[in-house]
């Protein structure tokens, strides 16, 4: 395809760039982001992946870190001595270990429509679903079937909710009555 006349330039030379910079930028940006905070303040960007992670108390290659033990020879005995390899940074092992300890946090909610929805289907249906499938109120025109499994799945996921709804549907029952 041709070119639009006038559009090339010739390259020019910028002296006033500064090499060494632009070097060490593009070096940087190179390497890999470590995604975990706790190892990449602790990294020292001189040194192997395998020198740093020997200083935070981390193993490169499992396989290596954990030795399967020999089976013994009839005659020897294969007695296998790991060099204790000095751990520098200690508080990175430990800030992982308190992180994975701490309990893991719910990620998965339900819709507020879909929660409005089974509280509305069953405060006025009950245990009814082929009322709740015929009721005007069912816009993607869920059967009865799928509406009992969104229940279900509300139940599942707010039990505590569940029970509070359905004893305050009783309480409004007997008033009621």
């Amino acid at each position: 395809m041709p070119k639009a006349k006038g559009k090339t330039r010739r390259q020019k030379f910028g002296y006033n760039v500064n090499r060494k910079r632009l070097n060490r930028n593009a070096r940087r940006k190179a390497a890999p982001r470590i995604e975990c905070s706790h190892i990449r303040h602790a990294w020292d960007h001189a040194k192997s992946v395998r020198q740093n992670l020997a200083e935070m108390g981390l193993a490169m290659d499992p396989n290596k870190a954990v030795p399967l033990r020999k089976k013994k020879v009839h005659a020897m005995e294969v007695d296998v001595e790991r060099t204790k390899e000095l751990v520098r940074k200690p508080y990175v092992l430990n800030d992982l270990e308190a992180e994975a300890s701490l309990p893991e946090k719910k990620g998965n909610t339900l819709s507020r429509d879909l929660i409005d929805y089974v509280r509305y289907m069953v405060q006025n249906h009950g245990e009814d679903y082929k009322a709740m499938a015929r009721d005007e109120k069912n816009y993607y025109q869920d059967t009865p079937k799928q509406i009992r499994n969104k229940i279900n799945v509300y139940k599942r996921f707010y039990p505590a909710e569940w029970q509070a709804f359905t004893d305050s549907l009783q309480k409004n029952k007997m008033e009621v009555e």
